[in-house]
């Protein structure tokens, strides 16, 4: 999962180079700022927006800026193209571009576009145009008013469709530290994730597994320490579970376990754990019953060909004599079991 923040200039510029510098150190690829929002006022923004993305190029950050024809006076530049050389990678196009600008502009950047409002026909008027769409990308909006976000059913919808064109695709998650204002109230997407601040590696995972998100951004200004180490495995391809294991099966604590391509969805099945090949014998559970949620078991020797898999239960399951029951995940990380899918991984720790 790729993933990124956002900067807002009445932050003030030592806080951002700080949040620079934090990002860039956990793994963020990408940096979202706006240079037309109606609040930011007292701000001296060609002092400061050159020297922040000077220093996200210092720190090799992707940078995604609204771009519109008052931009380009704001910074003294002449042209779209000008702003390459200032370490923007994306610019985001909301108006005054028709078509053909639009394809010209991609030669030099990604063309950003809010990923709701893009429509048929401007597809069509960009394919006439000679198009790539490998450097389009759709990004959905943070809605910072109550009730006003998007389900991820339809953030999963719209995604679906454009990335079978080529797009990429980005959402937002709101933060849980420090909320942008004038309402305080989150950055969020998903309108679910509003009411749900303090779960930002739950919700990024949802977006990236169920939404089809490519990079998820956090919205607002800042988010907890837990947060940003989250953010660190996320950017290495897997998450950090709790979890309780038997002594004598401790060994598979030593490995990122990454799911099959082809998920389950009642089981996460390690691609790695066919390297457990010693003899595994049969072992009686104590509760024949069922296997709850967040079992972890490892198959023994009745399994044959699968001996020395290991497996975690997504949901509960029927009791089967052929697994052993060697430890569970800890109940509060059974939450992201449902969104550790198609080839991302997992340490228990």
């Amino acid at each position: 999962m790729k993933t990124g923040i956002s900067l807002y200039f009445s932050s003030g510029m030592e806080k951002n180079e700080a949040l620079i510098k934090k990002a860039s150190e956990n793994g963020a690829e990408y940096v979202f700022t706006s240079l037309h929002i109606p609040e930011e006022t007292g701000v001296n923004y060609r002092r400061d927006i050159y020297r922040l993305l000077t220093r996200c190029k210092e720190e090799d950050l992707n940078v995604i800026v609204d771009v519109g024809p008052e931009t380009l006076e704001m910074l003294g530049a002449g042209t779209v193209e000008e702003l390459k050389a200032l370490g923007i990678t994306h610019v985001r196009l909301d108006y005054g571009f028709d078509a053909n600008a639009v394809v010209q502009i991609s030669k030099s950047f990604h063309v950003v576009f809010n990923a709701s409002t893009i429509t048929e026909e401007e597809i069509a008027q960009w394919k006439r145009s000679g198009a790539d769409f490998q450097k389009f990308t759709a990004c959905h909006n943070f809605y910072p008013k109550q009730f006003t976000g998007l389900s991820i059913k339809r953030v999963k919808e719209i995604n679906l469709r454009l990335k079978y064109l080529g797009f990429d695709t980005m959402a937002f998650v709101p933060g849980n530290l420090e909320l942008r204002g004038p309402l305080y109230e989150g950055l969020p997407t998903v309108e679910e994730h509003r009411n749900r601040r303090d779960e930002v590696c739950l919700n990024m995972l949802e977006l990236f597994c169920t939404g089809g998100c490519d990079v998820v951004l956090i919205g607002d200004v800042a988010v907890k320490e837990e947060d940003w180490k989250g953010l660190k495995c996320f950017s290495k391809g897997y998450i950090e579970l709790k979890a309780e294991i038997l002594k004598e099966y401790e060994f598979i604590r030593n490995t990122i376990h990454h799911d099959r391509p082809d998920s389950s969805d009642w089981i996460f099945r390690s691609q790695e754990s066919r390297q457990y090949r010693q003899e595994i014998v049969p072992e009686e559970w104590k509760n024949t019953a069922i296997r709850k949620a967040g079992s972890i078991c490892i198959s023994n020797k009745k399994y044959l060909r699968y001996m020395g898999e290991l497996e975690i239960a997504r949901v509960d399951l029927p009791f089967e004599e052929r697994l052993n029951l060697i430890g569970e995940i800890c109940e509060e990380d059974r939450k992201y079991l449902a969104f550790i899918q198609k080839g991302f991984g997992l340490r228990l720790v």
